[in-house]
């Protein structure tokens, strides 16, 4: 027993250290000591109790608090407007039980005549949810029975969902606290059931990292068929596949995720096929939603007397930016120097999504969290956009309050107010673009790779060499794979700078 326990301990995997590695982190270490030493060897040694995955948990579960008690306001009130508002503890859930029949029995998509806005697996949690609170009818007792149970199972999902993106990197498994304390999940995860898709996509990129692509593919395709979003992961990993030219990938990925969305949405089709394409028709013909660019043009459009917006304008209009949006990170993954990571590509993408849709819900913002921490693990970046995120989440209840349900005037904003905290929203994110295209033309600025990784993220691509580049800017060269630049060696002093670390990933 005394031989093999050394023997564990160097294989564990040493990991990058947040208070080395990122400069506001260690601003943050002196009441325990300051930031870790050079000399230390951390991942090589036990920690005891506390491991990194512990620790974690416990950080998602105080969090997970913070959110209930966020909420507490109308768990003790009852959900009631204007009060829900101003209180800023608005959530679906118990809207839906009164409204959608939920409380009186009636079970999405298998109920004949039920009309249910969302995807089919979101209608099933929602049945199944509803069943589990006892008694019977809409009373406030079993409206926050059905808030508190919704409640629970995400935040056991939001638990997996940081585990997964810990176990994702393992060389950084200390950037998923960003998903386990993140704002914007303790203000907005309480709101829909968008954590259960945040985290079927989590567990896909987990898979699609370890090569399992049926596992990964089938995560994709019930993530889709939770919340549409999951299914843009496929974009990133069609260029990836053009650019290594490992195409299997590609489609054997899709393919799982295509048969899992059909084996999940075939039979309601067959069995309610009006109440299974009623989500399709709603999207397509619903009007811009509060918070989204569109909404907010047509707010200042009408106080200034401009032509506003009209549907099928919007639709079109969001439907063609997305597209650009799309050529645009297609031909970014192409053309970069060195290959892009995965992650930088699905964030791109979803970020994209975001901005350019016609709807903008408050608890979208959980959809980017977990893609922020694999893409950018930078702690001044994802602050600075949480708070923006944080004043927009504010200023949309307000608006709200005044809007839909006549609140008292001390407790409204203009809406001049309104439409400046969308701005801020969406600038917020389009500076974490901006940053995660800077860190793909230049790697040498990027967390990951100024490590020595390549994209540990990637599954069958991680240290792929290209098949595929196209060298718009630059003369071409050849491609070599990449290697870390510890693998470099040369004993000629004046050997060219370019030898040290390939460029082509």
């Amino acid at each position: 027993m005394q031989e093999t326990k050394p023997n564990r301990l160097q294989k564990r995997a040493r990991f990058v250290v947040p208070s080395r590695s990122d400069s506001l982190l260690r601003n943050f270490t002196e009441l325990i000591g300051g930031p870790l030493g050079k000399h230390s060897s951390p991942g090589r040694t036990t920690s005891g109790p506390f491991t990194v995955e512990r620790v974690l948990v416990i950080l998602t579960v105080i969090a997970a608090l913070l959110a209930v008690l966020a909420k507490d306001y109308c768990r003790v009130r009852g959900w009631e407007t204007p009060g829900q508002f101003y209180a800023t503890c608005y959530s679906d859930f118990p809207e839906l039980f009164r409204n959608r029949g939920l409380g009186n029995g009636i079970f999405p998509f298998f109920s004949q005549g039920s009309l249910f806005e969302y995807p089919v697996l979101i209608g099933v949690i929602a049945g199944i949810t509803a069943w589990l609170v006892p008694g019977q009818g809409v009373g406030n007792e079993r409206i926050l029975g059905f808030f508190d149970v919704n409640a629970t199972m995400i935040v056991a999902v939001w638990i997996v969902t940081v585990l997964v993106t810990a176990r994702i990197n393992r060389r950084r498994p200390w950037d998923a606290a960003m998903v386990a304390v993140a704002p914007g999940i303790i203000l907005a995860g309480f709101i829909n059931w968008d954590m259960w898709a945040v985290g079927l996509l989590a567990l896909g990129m987990y898979f699609f990292s370890r090569d399992k692509l049926l596992l990964a593919g089938i995560c994709i395709g019930l993530g889709a068929a939770t919340k549409m979003y999951p299914v843009l992961i496929l974009g990133a990993i069609l260029v990836l596949a053009l650019r290594t030219g490992k195409l299997r990938a590609f489609f054997i990925t899709t393919g799982a995720a295509v048969a899992s969305w059909i084996a999940v949405n075939l039979p309601i089709a067959l069995i309610n096929p009006s109440g299974w394409r009623y989500f399709f028709d709603f999207s397509l013909e619903r009007p811009a939603g509060y918070s989204s660019p569109w909404f907010a043009y047509n707010l200042v459009a009408d106080r200034v007397r401009w032509v506003q917006m009209d549907g099928a304008t919007i639709n079109a209009l969001a439907v063609g930016l997305f597209v650009l949006a799309c050529v645009l990170i297609g031909a970014l993954a192409l053309c970069a120097p060195r290959r892009p990571r995965l992650a930088q590509l699905v964030f791109l993408i979803v970020a994209a999504f975001i901005l350019t849709n016609k709807v903008y819900s408050p608890q979208f913002v959980i959809w980017l969290i977990p893609l922020v921490a694999l893409a950018r693990p930078r702690w001044r970046d994802f602050l600075l956009w949480q708070a923006a995120e944080g004043l927009h989440w504010a200023a949309v209840w307000m608006y709200l309050g005044q809007t839909t349900s006549g609140g008292s005037v001390q407790h409204n904003i203009d809406m001049s107010y309104y439409v400046l905290a969308v701005g801020l929203h969406m600038l917020a994110t389009a500076y974490l673009m901006a940053r995660v295209v800077i860190d793909i033309w230049d790697p040498a600025q990027e967390p990951l790779r100024s490590h020595g990784e390549d994209d540990p993220h990637g599954g069958p691509f991680d240290g792929a060499r290209d098949w595929l580049r196209l060298d718009v800017f630059r003369p071409s060269r050849s491609v070599l794979p990449w290697r870390p630049p510890a693998t470099v060696e040369t004993t000629d002093l004046k050997a060219p700078q370019r030898m040290e670390v390939s460029s082509d990933g």
